[in-house]
């Protein structure tokens, strides 16, 4: 069978040392998106959303994630007046953050209702990925995670059916050990991973000192979602631009393939250096030198 190699070197067009080189830089090499959390510009969009997203795709974004849906608008705007503003520039949105406390927390029908309103938001945004981004404090035991599972299951199973896929959002706290298992563990061992993939904060693996390339390798090919956010270097509680703290993104972006990466959002949410927009700026510049 004729390979692209074969093509080549039978047109001239392929040099005897250029032929040594290994078959893998001969993939294509996908130029991925830069995405941004709205979350990181949360005090200023709820004033000028449109403002706000006009910022955004100046400053070289082209994908966005937004949060905080609420009764059939986004900051102010219907769900369908956002998408469409935000598809004019140039921003898609291939997911969202949404927190359905009522279904996390209650077995009722105003809870599976709640869901299903998001999902239906969701479609309307045209997102691929519907992510749950946190469990408040109270439900945070193992025994929480067990029964979150089944819930992130379930709700796996009709965003399958509305053309969407489910993802849980980390932070720090589901990697505290309860005698040697953690909330993770259960999140990703008890989910069905057709129906469940994770989005992976680096900030927050790292403040819990976990390693990303072992979890990448464990689950490998299901976390399709990152968050990057850098730490300072002084105070590790702290946040700052990418590329300005003590995390190596560069060795951590080597492993998009095994992560099944397909979007990442950058995402700060204090510390800014000057301030927020300023900020976005400088992370999306040094992403587009060093990362993609």
């Amino acid at each position: 069978m004729s390979t692209r190699r074969s093509f080549l070197k039978q047109a001239g067009l392929i040099t005897p040392a250029v032929m040594l080189m290994p078959d893998m830089l001969w993939a294509d090499k996908k130029k991925h998106a830069i995405g941004i959390q709205l979350y990181t510009l949360r005090e200023l969009i709820v004033k000028d959303p449109k403002g706000i997203l006009d910022k955004i795709a100046a400053a070289g974004y082209t994908e966005i994630e937004p949060f905080g849906y609420n009764g059939g608008k986004y900051y102010g705007m219907p769900v369908k007046e956002f998408a469409a503003y935000s598809a004019s520039l140039g921003l898609k949105a291939p997911s969202g953050h949404y927190m359905p406390q009522k279904y996390l927390y209650e077995d009722s029908e105003a809870g599976n209702a709640e869901i299903k309103d998001f999902i239906a938001a969701a479609v309307e945004m045209k997102h691929e990925y519907l992510i749950i981004p946190w469990l408040h404090p109270e439900h945070r035991q193992l025994d929480d995670f067990k029964r979150l599972a089944g819930k992130l299951n379930q709700a796996g199973e009709w965003c399958k059916k509305a053309g969407l896929q489910l993802g849980y959002h980390n932070h720090d706290f589901e990697f505290k050990s309860y005698d040697g298992k953690t909330g993770y563990d259960i999140l990703t061992t008890q989910t069905d991973q057709d129906l469940v993939k994770f989005e992976m904060d680096l900030y927050w693996v790292s403040f819990a000192n976990q390693d990303p390339e072992q979890l990448f390798n464990k689950l490998k090919g299901r976390v399709p979602l990152w968050h990057v956010k850098d730490m300072d270097k002084a105070d590790r509680s702290k946040q700052t631009e990418v590329g300005n703290g003590q995390i190596d993104f560069k060795a951590i972006f080597k492993f998009a393939a095994v992560s099944g990466m397909k979007h990442f959002y950058v995402e700060q949410e204090n510390n800014y250096i000057p301030d927020p927009v300023s900020s976005i700026q400088s992370s999306a510049k040094y992403i587009k030198a060093n990362l993609v």
